[in-house]
């Protein structure tokens, strides 16, 4: 394992200067202008810029005697230029290099290609067309990282970049497991006893090819620079443990809300890697759908929203852009991007050394499946529900400590081995709470209930998809309805064996079929016919719910399910770190910084809605568009934080102006904002 000294924190206001340009532009870098190029940097409060050594078509920006130099570059060192001219100005440059997107070593080089089980060497050709046309299509033909001869390229590079110029850091983008079987991989897998055939083992031997990739990397540059940043960048921080990322001096979470990514997937990535000690920031981007846009331009109050929320869960934050092939900066992007950082800047005392305040943890169903290139829907539909329900939480993978948390949610589909079973019934003896749903809980083999939840598990599932949840006289939650309603999802059957009950499941007349059907979707419930099993449980302080229901409401949204959840998790852990009466589009944390003795409760509002309903993508595809442009202001917004003792102060942390408070029996401090735009932060000194 590679060892490497202390680093500098990562800075707060940063940009990542995309300049991926083909050798038929001419000109390139031609109009950069470096006191322009710094003084708009400085004017948007940018204090860090990723720029690019090494470009998806290959080329570099700078006299390489290792690569390329790019054949239409106007100024022979236009990286050495920026670097130079930042540094002057305070500025850090960490440096870009490509590594599996390689175009120009693609094509001289075409035995270093990729060669995808179900995708040729065209990283995202739709899986309906692999023919050999497709190799004429404009994508980027993806490197295998199996090859020694390619590796020691991309080291050498990269020793190069660290020697001759005074950087922080290294990026090294597109280091991903695309299931390779090229002739080299084939023998890798034949020698370990893989399979080819099997996805799974095929991600086993991309994950140890791209592990020795970043071993042999990270151990050389740790030896030679000291203090040297390096990541890797795949658009996703996996959750496969700490251990995973060894290699990695901090983690940068790539999440462009409009590019793809949508805006629930960066909390829960931010939940996951704040638990594990690692400096870390988010990526969002200033275009209005993802990379590769030119003269796309996001809304400043979208910016400020995706920044600060950034900031209250834990991360410093950076904003993706690109630079024209002519090297002249966008004068516009970076007035776009001025009032987000110029508040960031604001809140960076409030901000340095801050931990999340969690109760609740929800254990990765990621980390049982991988494969995956984004979250698993479970996990964001949990992630979503405890957003929506102001309930702090954080995000774990098996390997996590589950002793810091009052509850642990294992969502629609983690299975329990003996390994977890023994680390939840230690958990669970020091009075520690559960809420499982679906099939959650089972054995690896999804045969037998792990744990004991005193309900007893039928082999089969409830026989109907939908069916309808019946909550008559539950007392669960005041907002459930008594009529039936529906629940897209498939049930597990149960019956109770002394836990407590909620809810029946009930059939409707028949499942839907070409033989009958009834209406436009689905037969009605059946009034007449026999409950097929209980909706959710509570048994010594496990709560269970027979549905999917974390990914029914990730791709339904009814908040019927979220009220289900909301009524166990009362009954499990009445008592909230906090709560506030903002609108289920709010988000609220509250972070302690123990060196100042304070907490700080962010509230925010910046509901995104859905705008474009066929954005375009390279495969063929076509995606919804989240966005956000004009927010509204809200108020009053009332808070409880609960403390454990009166609070010193309390005050707005822009302002500096007072805030009335009262405080509880409880030791709950009740405060109330006057009003809310976008964002505001409430400092409460002492009382922890």
């Amino acid at each position: 394992m590679p060892t490497h000294q202390p680093i500098k924190p990562l800075r707060y206001r940063q940009i990542h200067l995309d300049f991926h340009t083909s050798e038929h532009i001419p000109g390139i870098g031609a109009e950069f202008d470096a006191a322009d190029f710094v003084a708009t940097l400085k004017a948007a409060h940018v204090d860090s810029i990723t720029i690019f050594a090494k470009c998806h078509h290959g080329w570099s920006y700078y006299p390489t005697t290792i690569g390329f130099p790019h054949p239409q570059l106007a100024r022979p060192d236009l990286m050495g230029e920026m670097v130079k001219a930042c540094a002057a100005a305070d500025i850090e440059t960490p440096i870009y290099i490509t590594v599996q997107w390689d175009e120009r070593s693609a094509r001289e080089r075409p035995e270093w290609r990729l060669v995808s089980a179900d995708r040729g060497s065209i990283h995202n050709a739709p899986v309906s067309d692999v023919s050999d046309l497709k190799q004429l299509s404009p994508l980027w033909h993806t490197i295998c990282l199996n090859h020694k001869e390619y590796r020691d390229y991309v080291l050498a590079q990269a020793r190069e970049v660290a020697q001759r110029y005074p950087t922080q850091g290294l990026f090294f983008d597109i280091v991903g497991t695309w299931g390779c079987v090229c002739s080299q991989c084939l023998k890798s897998m034949e020698a370990k006893g893989l399979d080819p055939e099997l996805a799974s083992d095929r991600l086993i031997n991309d994950e140890a090819v791209n592990e020795q990739f970043r071993q042999e990397i990270s151990t050389a540059l740790f030896a030679e620079f000291p203090g040297l940043r390096v990541f890797y960048n795949v658009g996703h921080i996996h959750k496969q443990g700490k251990q995973r990322f060894s290699t990695y001096t901090h983690l940068e979470l790539e999440s462009l809300p409009t590019g793809g990514w949508g805006y629930d997937h960066f909390p829960s990535s931010a939940r996951y890697a704040a638990p594990m000690g690692f400096d870390f920031l988010g990526q969002t981007g200033k275009f209005h759908t993802s990379w590769g846009e030119f003269g796309g331009f996001k809304q400043p109050q979208a910016l400020e929203y995706e920044v600060m929320q950034m900031a209250s869960l834990g991360a410093k934050c950076l904003v993706g852009d690109q630079l024209h092939a002519n090297g002249a900066i966008n004068h516009d992007t970076y007035k776009s991007i001025a009032p987000a950082y110029a508040r960031l800047e604001q809140m960076e005392p409030f901000l340095r050394g801050a931990k999340q305040i969690s109760d609740i943890a929800i254990l990765a169903a990621e980390h049982f499946h991988p494969g995956t290139s984004r979250n698993h829907a479970s996990d964001d539909g949990a992630a979503q529900m405890l957003l929506e329900l102001k309930r702090p939480f954080d995000v774990l993978d098996g390997f996590s400590d589950f002793s810091p948390y009052r509850l642990i949610i294992l969502p629609d589909d983690v299975p329990v081995g003996p390994e977890l079973r023994t680390k939840l019934e230690a958990y669970r003896s020091k009075g520690g709470k559960l809420l499982l749903s679906g099939r959650s809980g089972l054995d690896p083999a999804g045969k037998i209930l792990a744990l004991d939840l005193g309900i007893i598990r039928q082999d089969q599932q409830v026989g109907y998809t939908p069916s309808y949840i019946r909550m008559t006289d539950h007392g669960l939650d005041a907002s459930l309805p008594e009529a039936p309603f529906i629940a897209y999802g498939t049930a597990e059957t149960v019956s109770l064996a002394g836990a407590v009950g909620f809810g029946e499941i009930l059939p409707p007349y028949f499942q839907r079929s070409y033989k009958h059907f009834s209406s436009h979707q689905h037969a009605p419930d059946n009034p007449a016919a026999k409950p097929l099993g209980v909706v959710a449980t509570e048994f010594n302080g496990i709560g269970y719910i027979a549905y999917p229901i974390f990914s029914m409401y990730h791709g339904g949204g009814q908040p019927l399910y979220k009220y289900l959840v909301r009524g166990l998790l009362a009954r499990l852990v009445p008592d909230q770190a906090f709560t506030t009466d903002l609108p289920s589009g709010g988000r609220a944390t509250v972070t302690y910084q123990a060196d100042q003795d304070r907490h700080v409760l962010h509230l925010l509002y910046g509901a995104p809605q859905v705008r474009g309903k066929g954005i375009p993508s390279l495969d063929g595809s076509v995606r919804q568009m989240e966005m956000i442009e004009d927010v509204p202001a809200l108020g009053p917004v009332t808070a409880t934080v609960r403390l454990k003792s009166k609070p010193r102060r309390v005050y707005d942390a822009a302002s500096g102006q007072d805030i009335a408070y009262s405080t509880g029996a409880d030791g709950g401090v009740t405060l109330t904002v006057p009003s809310l735009h976008i964002h505001r932060a409430v400092v409460i000194d002492g009382g922890a």
